[in-house]
């Protein structure tokens, strides 16, 4: 009777190695460089933020130094009296300045332009055979009488008219209106017999009239 006996045994097989020393060697240089290039970029990082910290320093110390010497420059100083006297003079007095500003444009004071845009409007109303012997403005504009001739009573109404229509009139109404045709004076002849009749008395060419303003209320516009 026959026997077959294995003397086959795995551990007499050669054993692959994996692990040798160049890849070894290899590996440990891949991971040495990659820490030194690590190192390095901490290296510069940590020197940039210190530049940005010491420019930050240098900044903040300049602008102390300044706010040091404003303090110096600026302090406060105590109050001079006669300064402040002078100042409160000086209010008092602009606030005096302010309160005749406003009563004059409030017009309290009645007309502060003077008289020479009324006579303006008197000489932009020319009525040929109408004139003005004499016209008198007072009250400050607020009384205005117009002494006048006319060669025909129906031109006065027109110039009323006209004159009242004036931007200055604006507010202002003639209360009296006065016409009248005065008399002419005829000449004494040299000699007038004793049993002569009184001579008819001679009406002049032109009629007179009077005007005489009173200030109104103007309408709100």
């Amino acid at each position: 009777m026959s026997q077959q006996i294995n003397l086959f045994n795995p551990i007499f097989l050669k054993q692959k190695k994996i692990f040798t020393a160049l890849p070894m060697a290899e590996a440990l240089g891949i991971v040495v460089a990659g820490a030194l290039l690590l190192n390095w970029y901490a290296a510069q990082r940590v020197a940039d933020l210190q530049r940005e910290a010491d420019e930050g320093k240098a900044m903040l110390a300049a602008r102390e130094q300044r706010l040091v010497k404003a303090n110096v420059q600026f302090a406060p100083r105590s109050s001079d009296p006669k300064l402040a006297a002078e100042l409160a003079d000086a209010q008092a007095e602009l606030k005096a300045l302010h309160d005749v500003s406003s009563v004059l444009q409030g017009g309290a004071l009645g007309n502060t332009n003077g008289y020479a845009e009324y006579f303006r409007a008197f000489s932009r109303q020319n009525v040929s055979g109408l004139w003005l012997p004499g016209v008198t403005i007072g009250a400050a504009g607020n009384d205005i009488g117009v002494q006048g001739r006319a060669m025909q009573a129906t031109l006065i109404p027109n110039y009323i008219a006209r004159l009242t229509a004036e931007r200055v009139m604006h507010g202002k109404t003639f209360a009296s209106l006065d016409i009248a045709r005065p008399d002419a004076v005829a000449p004494a002849p040299a000699a007038m017999p004793v049993t002569a009749a009184p001579a008819a008395p001679v009406t002049s060419p032109f009629v007179e009239f009077s005007l005489q303003s009173t200030a109104v209320q103007e309408a709100a516009k």
